[in-house]
C-alpha cells in the first residue's frame, strides 16, 4: 500500500505498477471521470531540467493527439509542485518483456500477430509525423485479449534527446538493445530507425534472445553500428523462411535497404503468414566491412523460389552439376524402355506423359466460384475457414496445391475461406459514463448507439451493453449502450387543500421535497392555501415545492378565505418580488404569479391585478413579475443566495447536486441548464454545490 496522494485535486495514486530507469508508474483512478488511469510519475532527475520538461511537455501534447487501438492514449500531463506526472490509459495486461521473460520464444502466428499490430500503431503515429525512437518490450503492452498496445509516444523524443549521447549516463542498457546504428550515432532520425527496432523486437520473440549483447552500453551500441547483420536459422530454429527474411531486412545498417514505412512492413507480415514458405526479400548483410558472402559457408539449401536464391544456397560445383545431369537422362531413358518391354510383353496400352490437370489460380475468387471453377477442371474441392484482415468474407485466401501444378483428375484441391476479420472479444463498459465507454470501444474498432432509459442510478452510467462484455465479436461491429437518463421525472399533484400530512406523505413518496415553513391566516388550519409549482408540472426526483399553509385564524367563527372582512391590498408595483410576497401575505391574502420577459426591471413586480384598495382577505392577488427569459449566473453563491436570485428569475430549483472536486465551502458552482441558457419562466434548475449532501 502507499501513502494516498492526489494529484490536481483529480488523479489518485492507487498502488504501484512497476518502476523504470525514468519513471515510477501507479495505478490510479481519475476521480472526476470516474475511471482508471495509469500514472507515470517522472523520477527527480529529470524533472530538475528545464529545457528537459519543455521537451516533455510539448512531446506529451503531441502524442495525447494520438487515437488508435493499438497505441496507449495519453490522457493529460501535468505537475504537482516539483513533481512531474503523465495520465495515461491503463491497459489490463502483462508487456511483452515481461512475456518474453516468462514464455521464452513466442510462437510464429503470435509473434506475427503481434508484429503487425505494433507496424499498425507505428503507420498511424508516422502519418502523425511522430516517431517512437525507443520501441522495446517494455514499451509494448498486450491485453488480455491479445490487443496489442504501443506506449510512451509522449516522452520517446523528450528521453532520447537527453540520453542518447553514449557519455551521458541516462542511456540504460534496457534502451541500447534496440537503438538503430543512426540513432547510436546520433544522425537524423527516420521511420526506418523506429522499424529496426521493431526488427530487434521481433528478433528476441521468436529466437528468445537478443542478437546483440554486451558489458556496457558503448560495446553494444558498437555491434548495432558495425557488427554482421544477425541471421535467423530456420532449419534448427523453425521459423519459416519468409519471416526470417523479413527479420533481416529491418536490421539492415543502411535504412534505404529496409522496408520504407511500417505499413509496407504490415503488408509483408501478412503475406508471410498467408505464404510462409516463400521467402519474398533477399537476405543481405550491409554491416560495414561484410558482404553476403562474407560469412563462412553454411550448408546448403533449395530456395523455394529459383529467381530469389537463399542465402545459404550455394552454387552447384561446374563438374557436379554436369553429373547430376547424365545420370537423370540415364535414369528417364531407362524408365521409359521399361514402359515400352511392358508395353510389348502384356499388351498394356503406354500411358501418356502428357495427361493430367493443371491448377488454376483460386485465390481471390468467391467460394461458389471456386468451387464451380474446380469441378469443370475435374478436380474435388474440400474447404476449411480461417480469419483475414485482408480477404473478404466468403472468398479464398489460399488453396494447396498451389496454382500451375499439374495433378491427376479427381485430386482434392483445398481452399482456405475466409469468414472475415478476426474475432475480438467485447470489453465490459458498465459502470462507465457514457463518453468514457463509446471512446474505449470506438478505440477497439467498433461501432456505438447509445439508447438512454430511465433508471435509479447516476445520469449518464452505462447500465447495460449488448451484445454482454466477453462475447467475440468481428471488429467495426454496432455495440449499442444502455445508458441512464437518471429516474424518471414526477408529476406535481395538486397539494391546495390537502392537509399537511397527508401531503408531506404524498411528496414523499412521489421523491420530491415540500418546503412548509411558509404560512398564512386561513381556515382550514394545517391544509395547503397554495404551491409554487403547478399541478401536472414534470419534475426530477428530489426537487423542493414550496407551499403556502393555512394556520388558521384567531377567531373559530372567521368567514371563508376570501369572503373575511375588508383589509387593504398593498401596493407591490416596484417591489422585488420576496419583498412584494411578504407585503401580501402579511396583509393576508394570496398570490398567483404570471411573468413577462422584458430587459428591464428584471426581479421586480411590474403589475398587480386587484389593484391597491380594500378586498375581503383571502382574496387571491396576481402579480407580474419581470425577468430576463435566462438562467442567472448564481456561481459562488451560498445555496439561500441561490434560491432567492432564481427565484427573483422565476425559476425554482429541481434538484440539488453534489461535488467534492473543487472542495467543500458549499457554494454554487454551476447550474444544469447553465447560465445564461434561455429557459421559460415557471421552469425548474438543477444546482451543482460545492460540498457533500446533509444528512
Amino acid at each position: 500500500m502507499i501513502e494516498e496522494r492526489i494529484f490536481n485535486n483529480r488523479y489518485r495514486l492507487d498502488r504501484k505498477l512497476g518502476e523504470g530507469g525514468m519513471a515510477i508508474v501507479y495505478c490510479g483512478t481519475d476521480i472526476l471521470l470516474r475511471r482508471r488511469v495509469a500514472v507515470k510519475v517522472l523520477r527527480e532527475q529529470y524533472a530538475a531540467d528545464a529545457e528537459f520538461v519543455r521537451r516533455f511537455y510539448q512531446e506529451a501534447e503531441s502524442a495525447a493527439k494520438l487515437s488508435h487501438p493499438n497505441i496507449v492514449n495519453t490522457f493529460d500531463v501535468g505537475h504537482e509542485g516539483e513533481t512531474y506526472f503523465i495520465v495515461m490509459e491503463l491497459v489490463d495486461g502483462p508487456s511483452l518483456a515481461e512475456i518474453i521473460a516468462a514464455d521464452g520464444c513466442i510462437p510464429e502466428p503470435v509473434a506475427i500477430d503481434y508484429a503487425a499490430q505494433i507496424a499498425s500503431g507505428l503507420a498511424y503515429a508516422h502519418r502523425q509525423g511522430i516517431l517512437h525512437r525507443d520501441i522495446k518490450p517494455a514499451n509494448i503492452l498486450v491485453t488480455k485479449d491479445d490487443v496489442v498496445k504501443l506506449s510512451d509516444f509522449g516522452i520517446a523524443r523528450a528521453v532520447s534527446q537527453q540520453t542518447m549521447a553514449l557519455t551521458k549516463p541516462g542511456l540504460v542498457m534496457g534502451s541500447v538493445y534496440y537503438i538503430s546504428p543512426e540513432q547510436a550515432q546520433e544522425h537524423e532520425l527516420h521511420e526506418t530507425s523506429d522499424l529496426y527496432s521493431m526488427g530487434i523486437v521481433l528478433y528476441q520473440m521468436l529466437t528468445g534472445k537478443l542478437p546483440y549483447t554486451g558489458e556496457s552500453a558503448v560495446t553494444v551500441a558498437l555491434k548495432h553500428i558495425g557488427d554482421p547483420v544477425p541471421v535467423i536459422d530456420v532449419r534448427s530454429s523453425g521459423i519459416s523462411p519468409a519471416l526470417a527474411a523479413i527479420v533481416n531486412r529491418l536490421l539492415q545498417k543502411n535504412p534505404q535497404r529496409r522496408f520504407q514505412s511500417a505499413s509496407e512492413l504490415a503488408t509483408a507480415l501478412r503475406e508471410a503468414r498467408e505464404r510462409p514458405s516463400i521467402a519474398g526479400y533477399r537476405i543481405a548483410d550491409d554491416a560495414p566491412g561484410q558482404t553476403a558472402t562474407g560469412r563462412g559457408p553454411l550448408p546448403p539449401r533449395r530456395s523455394p523460389m529459383p529467381d530469389r536464391p537463399y542465402l545459404s544456397e550455394a552454387q552447384d560445383e561446374p563438374p557436379r552439376s554436369a553429373r547430376r545431369a547424365w545420370v537423370t537422362a540415364a535414369l528417364v531413358l531407362a524408365l521409359i524402355g521399361a514402359t515400352g518391354l511392358g508395353y510389348f510383353l502384356f499388351a498394356r496400352p503406354l500411358p501418356s506423359l502428357g495427361t493430367g490437370v493443371v491448377v488454376e489460380d483460386y485465390t481471390g475468387m468467391t467460394q461458389a466460384a471456386a468451387q464451380q471453377a474446380v469441378v469443370n477442371a475435374g478436380l474435388r474441392t474440400r474447404f476449411t475457414k480461417s480469419a483475414s484482415e485482408t480477404v473478404p468474407p466468403d472468398h479464398v485466401i489460399r488453396q494447396s496445391p498451389p496454382a500451375e501444378t499439374k495433378v491427376e483428375k479427381n485430386q482434392v484441391v483445398e481452399l482456405v475461406i475466409s469468414n472475415g476479420k478476426p474475432l475480438l472479444g467485447l470489453d465490459d463498459v458498465r459502470g462507465y459514463s457514457a463518453n468514457d465507454a463509446a471512446r474505449t470501444l470506438q478505440q477497439d474498432g467498433f461501432a456505438v448507439t447509445l439508447v438512454r432509459r430511465f433508471d435509479n442510478t447516476v445520469r449518464d452510467n452505462v447500465i447495460d451493453q449488448a451484445p454482454k462484455p466477453g462475447a467475440k465479436v468481428p471488429e467495426g461491429s454496432r455495440i449499442t449502450l444502455i445508458v441512464s437518463d437518471g429516474p424518471a421525472p414526477v408529476i406535481v399533484p395538486n397539494f391546495v387543500g390537502m392537509k399537511v400530512e397527508s401531503a408531506q406523505s404524498k411528496a414523499s413518496e412521489l421523491g420530491v421535497t415540500l418546503d412548509t415553513t411558509q404560512s398564512v391566516p386561513g381556515m382550514p388550519p394545517d391544509t395547503i392555501a397554495s404551491q409554487s409549482i403547478a399541478a401536472g408540472t414534470k419534475l426530477d426526483r428530489n426537487a423542493t415545492v414550496h407551499v403556502v399553509v393555512n394556520s388558521g385564524a384567531a377567531v373559530s367563527t372567521a368567514p371563508p378565505a376570501g369572503t373575511g372582512p375588508l383589509a387593504s391590498i398593498p401596493s407591490v408595483a416596484g417591489l422585488e418580488y420576496t419583498a412584494a410576497l411578504q407585503a401580501l401575505i402579511a396583509a393576508g391574502f394570496q398570490y398567483s404569479v404570471h411573468y413577462v420577459a422584458q430587459s428591464t426591471y428584471n426581479g421586480k413586480i411590474v403589475a398587480q391585478d386587484p389593484p391597491p384598495g380594500q378586498s375581503p382577505q383571502g382574496t387571491t392577488v396576481t402579480i407580474t413579475l419581470s425577468v430576463s427569459g435566462q438562467v442567472p449566473d448564481t456561481d459562488g453563491m451560498l445555496k439561500t443566495e441561490a434560491i432567492k436570485t432564481l427565484s427573483e428569475d422565476g425559476y425554482s430549483v429541481a434538484k440539488w447536486e453534489y461535488t467534492t472536486t473543487l472542495g467543500a465551502d458549499g457554494k454554487v458552482v454551476g447550474t444544469d441548464p447553465p447560465a445564461g441558457t434561455t429557459l421559460a419562466p415557471g421552469s425548474s434548475v438543477s444546482v451543482t454545490v460545492n460540498g457533500t449532501p446533509p444528512l
